[in-house]
C-alpha cells in the first residue's frame, strides 16, 4: 500500500470518528501544554537569572585585592614572590594592559559626614564607574545618572534618602554637602601624610532602590554615590591608608581592591590567572554561574517529569481510541486484507493515525504552552507594575523546545498505538469479514 494511500486512509477514518478522535487529540494537546508551560517557566527563569546577573557584571568581572590583607578574603594565589606587589596605580594601569580588559577601577568607599537642611547625617560614600548604568542596577530609577565622571553629582540609595526626607522624589534636584577626611601628602620627604578636613557640594540627581555599591572587601554598603572620577579627586582617606601606615609601609597610596572588567566571561580565567602570576589576590564569580546552571538543568528535569505525567495520561487515550477503532472496524480490516493488503500495511495504517493525532496534538499543546507562558507573563508584570518593578519576561519557548515538544508527542502517540496496530495486524481475516 503506497503512503498517500494509507495517509488518504487514515485521515477519512480520523474524521469518521471526529469526536472522539477531537477528544483523544485534545488529551495529547493538553499533556503537551502543561509539558511546554512549565518548561518555558523553567528556560524564561534561568534566561532571566542569566541575564540579569550577566547585566549586573558580576560574571565578566575579576576582584583584586593585595595578597596580605587584614579582610579574610580568598586565599591568594600558591606561586610565591619575591616582595609583596602593591596594589596602587601603577599596578592598576599593568592591569588594565592586560588582553581582553575593558576597564580597571577601584572600590573607593569611605565614611563621611553627608548635611542637608542643615542637619547632620552619617553615611558611607561610594564610587561609581559610568559603565555601572549598565548593570541594571539603575532601572527604574526616580531622576538621572550621572552626566559625567568629574560632575558634582550623587544619588541616593533610597534608604538613606528617607532618613533626608519623607519625600523622596522631591530631593531630586537639591544639594547637599559632604565633610569627610583628606589625605594630603607631607612635603619633608618623610613619606607621612597628613588629614584634612573638606567639604564637598553635591547635587542630587537621581534616588535609587536598589544597592548597586554593596561591593566587595567588608567596608560597607555606599549609600550616598558619587562619579568614581569625583571619589578618586577628593583623596579621602579611607582603611587601606591606616593599615598602610601601621604596617609602615609607602608614602604613595594604595588602593583596598580593583575590579577588573573582561570582555566577556570566557576571558575571566585568563585575567584572573595573568593578575595572580603579577602577585595580587584574585577571583572571580564564575563559580556561582556554574553551580546556577546546574540547579536549573535539575529544575528543568523536574518540571519536564511532573509535566510528562499529563502526556502519559494522554497517551492511555490514543490506546483507548485505537483499541475501539480495531472493534468497530474489523470488517474494514478484513476487506483490506481480503485485498491483499499485508500485516505491516495494517500496522503502518494505525500508525499513521496515531503519529496524526500526535502531530496536531502536539502544535496544538505547543500554542496552548506558549498562550499560558504569555498569560503568566502578563500577569506578574502587572503585579510588578503595581509595586512601581520594572517588567520582566519568566516564560521563554525557543525553537528547541517547540521542535522537541512535537517530536515527543508523535513519538509518545506512536509508542501508544504499537499494541493497537498489532493486534489489528493479527486479526484473521475470514473472522474479521464474519464479524457485525
Amino acid at each position: 500500500m503506497k503512503l498517500r494511500d494509507m495517509t488518504e486512509l487514515a485521515v477519512r477514518n480520523l474524521r469518521e470518528a471526529i469526536f472522539r478522535n477531537t477528544l483523544t487529540t485534545l488529551g495529547v494537546a493538553v499533556g503537551v501544554a502543561s509539558l511546554v508551560a512549565m518548561l518555558s517557566l523553567g528556560v524564561g527563569l534561568q534566561q532571566l537569572a542569566s541575564n540579569r546577573l550577566t547585566k549586573s557584571g558580576l560574571f565578566d568581572t575579576v576582584f583584586v585585592s593585595p595578597k596580605l590583607n587584614l579582610r579574610g578574603g580568598p586565599p591568594a594565589a600558591a606561586s610565591q614572590q619575591p616582595a609583596t606587589r602593591l596594589l596602587d596605580e601603577d599596578a592598576r594601569l599593568e592591569i588594565s594592559r592586560l588582553p581582553n580588559v575593558i576597564e580597571v577601577f577601584p572600590q573607593i568607599r569611605f565614611p563621611t559626614e553627608a548635611r542637608f537642611d542643615g542637619k547632620p547625617f552619617p553615611t558611607v560614600v561610594a564610587g561609581m564607574p559610568l559603565s555601572s548604568k549598565l548593570s541594571g542596577a539603575f532601572d527604574g530609577m526616580k531622576g538621572e545618572f550621572f552626566s559625567s565622571e568629574s560632575a558634582g553629582e550623587a544619588i541616593l540609595q533610597i534608604e538613606f534618602a528617607k532618613e533626608l526626607s519623607p519625600d523622596t522624589a522631591g530631593l531630586v534636584g537639591k544639594t547637599l554637602a559632604i565633610r569627610y577626611a583628606e589625605r594630603q601628602q607631607l612635603e619633608d620627604g618623610s613619606g607621612g601624610f597628613s588629614i584634612v578636613p573638606k567639604e564637598k557640594q553635591l547635587r542630587i540627581i537621581g534616588v535609587v532602590e536598589t544597592e548597586p555599591a554593596s561591593g566587595f572587601g567588608g567596608y560597607g554598603n555606599g549609600r550616598l554615590l558619587i562619579p568614581i572620577g569625583v571619589a578618586q579627586s577628593l583623596r579621602a582617606a579611607q582603611v587601606n591608608d591606616l593599615r598602610d601606615v601601621v604596617r609602615g609601609g609607602p608614602s604613595k597610596p594604595t588602593y583596598a581592591s580593583l575590579t577588573v572588567r573582561a570582555k566577556s566571561t570566557a576571558n575571566v580565567d585568563d585575567i584572573e590567572a595573568a593578575v595572580k602570576k603579577m602577585g595580587f589576590g584574585a577571583f572571580s564569580l564564575l563559580d556561582a554561574s556554574k553551580s546556577l546552571k546546574i540547579f536549573f538543568r535539575v529544575l528543568d528535569l523536574l518540571l519536564g517529569l511532573f509535566a510528562s505525567l499529563a502526556l502519559a495520561v494522554a497517551t492511555l487515550g490514543i490506546v483507548n481510541t485505537l483499541v475501539m477503532a480495531i472493534l468497530e472496524r474489523r470488517r474494514e480490516i478484513g476487506v483490506l486484507k481480503a485485498l491483499g493488503a499485508a500485516d505491516s500495511d495494517v500496522k503502518r495504517l494505525f500508525f499513521v493515525e496515531a503519529g496524526v493525532m500526535g502531530f496536531i496534538g502536539g502544535i496544538a499543546g505547543v500554542i496552548l504552552g506558549w498562550l499560558i507562558g504569555r498569560g503568566l507573563t502578563i500577569a506578574t508584570n502587572i503585579y510588578l507594575k503595581r509595586q512601581d518593578l520594572p517588567s520582566v519576561e519568566i516564560s521563554s519557548v525557543p525553537w528547541w523546545l517547540v521542535l522537541s515538544a512535537i517530536s515527543f508527542a508523535v513519538i509518545v502517540s506512536l509508542i501508544a498505538g504499537l499494541y493497537p496496530a498489532s493486534r489489528a495486524a493479527k486479526l484473521d481475516p475470514v473472522q474479521a469479514l464474519r464479524y457485525e
